[in-house]
């Protein structure tokens, strides 16, 4: 089943703006937005809470079955920190922001993440692990990496971000 309108994947770590730039690029395009968080709540798709992590253990097996039916007729932007899970065949393009590390420092420290937490973060972003994880699982050329310290650079993410999403729509819906 072709799709009418693209999916796309919003990722990075916590802390680099996901829900901000999934939330205006929603209002923006019309699409769908997708918070991986609220559906793993909302659809029990966990396996309990860490107390360590302060976090739900995320099934990913349920999460797929989720929101696979909504997710294969397009029109979705996913926000989630990880991006290998979803199959290739459902996304379009994968956007990985990206912070420096003593802004990514300051975001989680506000948002009171425990020690642990914060340090595992901190040093994944500094190893561009979700960077790297996103370009082993997609094709090349759907994958982009974005600077997100600031709200001009996340103003220039969206417009960017909408701009392809007006030529996907282009190029895909001329039959």
């Amino acid at each position: 089943m072709s799709r009418t309108l693209p999916n796309i994947i919003i990722t990075g770590t916590p802390g680099v703006g996901k829900t901000s730039h999934c939330e205006l690029l929603a209002e923006r395009t019309g699409l769908k937005y997708l918070s991986v968080n609220d559906v793993v709540k909302s659809k029990e798709c966990h396996e309990g809470w860490d107390e360590e992590y302060q976090s739900w253990i995320v099934d990913e097996d349920k999460l797929l079955d989720a929101i696979e039916d909504e997710v294969k007729q397009g029109g979705c932007i996913i926000d989630w920190h990880a991006c290998d899970l979803f199959p290739k065949s459902w996304i379009d393009l994968v956007v990985v922001l990206r912070v420096e590390s003593s802004v990514l420092y300051d975001r989680l420290t506000e948002r009171k993440y425990p020690e642990l937490k914060l340090q595992e973060n901190l040093d994944s972003e500094i190893m561009e692990v979700l960077l790297q994880e996103a370009r082993d699982s997609y094709d090349e050329e759907i994958v982009v990496e974005l600077q997100s310290n600031n709200a001009e650079q996340m103003d220039e993410n969206v417009d960017r971000i909408e701009a392809w999403f007006k030529q996907w729509k282009e190029n895909n819906n001329s039959a």
